[in-house]
């Protein structure tokens, strides 16, 4: 059996309050220290579990056959014998999709590792994920949600699985997503224009970008009934999923994601808080 994440762990907590309020997504970016497999375990678990009291039970056979990896209607996509998925791998998987469960009223597809996605993989995935069947569920483990095109993003809802040594969220971050949560262009445009006058570095701004994501994410899954963590993040996402509407939070989420990755390449921080200003200008139209 694989190892099972702890009661007591974050994610294990918010996967349990998704379930009962019945809104667990059916596409989940996994991100977060510790083992990604089990924790997409778990939350397969979750979505196939048959108790009729807190999911997953981890007692019904249907749990114990996920967590086995022996359950039909839940696949590990991955090929550890190359970097990228085959063709063929991702061809069969979009026919495997339209296949009707064996047992259970749902058939998750656990993505063991978001970077053998492709380009061209994600796009082909990107319509089953937005019009596939019902029943179909994915769960896209990546070390960083930027590991994924914004079109996939867009479409899933990301759970953190945070561990012991996480770092926390800047106070920079936490002063940027309040000023999101004021829900006007001012406030954001000042702070920005603070940063570029102060000659923010760009790998400052990609840390605090990446942050600010975390926090907005959290935001757009209470949201879906997420219960807010205690401290300073939890109250800044919990006025986030007061005030914006989810339409606001995705489209922001998405551009967090964006700016945070053209950090990573040369570009320039004006140009950066320059885009994102104008982003939450056409955000707010």
């Amino acid at each position: 059996m694989t190892r099972v994440i702890s009661d007591s762990d974050p994610l294990a907590r918010q996967v349990r309050s998704l379930a009962r309020r019945e809104v667990l997504p059916h596409a989940v970016i996994l991100t977060g220290s510790g083992e990604p497999l089990a924790s997409a375990r778990y939350l397969a678990a979750a979505m196939l579990c048959r108790s009729n009291g807190d999911r997953p039970c981890l007692r019904c056979a249907a749990c114990r056959k996920v967590l086995e990896d022996i359950h039909p209607d839940v696949r590990t996509v991955q090929d550890e014998s190359r970097k990228e998925l085959s063709v063929e791998t991702v061809r069969q998987l979009r026919q495997d999709v339209y296949i009707r469960p064996n047992e259970a009223e749902r058939k998750v597809y656990l993505f063991a590792d978001a970077e053998q996605l492709n380009e061209r993989d994600q796009n082909v995935l990107l319509k089953i994920v937005e019009e596939g069947p019902a029943y179909a569920a994915f769960v896209f483990c990546a070390g960083s949600s930027a590991e994924l095109l914004p079109t996939i993003r867009s479409r899933c809802v990301e759970l953190k699985a945070r561990g012991a040594d996480a770092a926390p969220v800047s106070d920079q971050a936490l002063e940027l997503c309040r000023a999101f949560a004021g829900g006007e262009l001012l406030p954001v445009a000042q702070l920005l224009v603070a940063w570029e006058n102060r000659r923010i570095k760009r790998e400052q701004l990609e840390q605090i970008l990446q942050d600010a994501w975390c926090v907005c994410a959290d935001a757009l899954l209470q949201r879906c009934g997420k219960t807010s963590a205690p401290g300073p993040a939890g109250e800044v996402s919990a006025a986030l999923s007061r005030t914006l509407s989810r339409d606001r939070l995705q489209k922001l989420t998405d551009c967090l994601n964006l700016y945070a990755r053209e950090c990573r390449y040369n570009v320039g921080p004006g140009h950066v808080l320059g885009a994102i200003t104008a982003q939450w200008e056409s955000i707010l139209d």
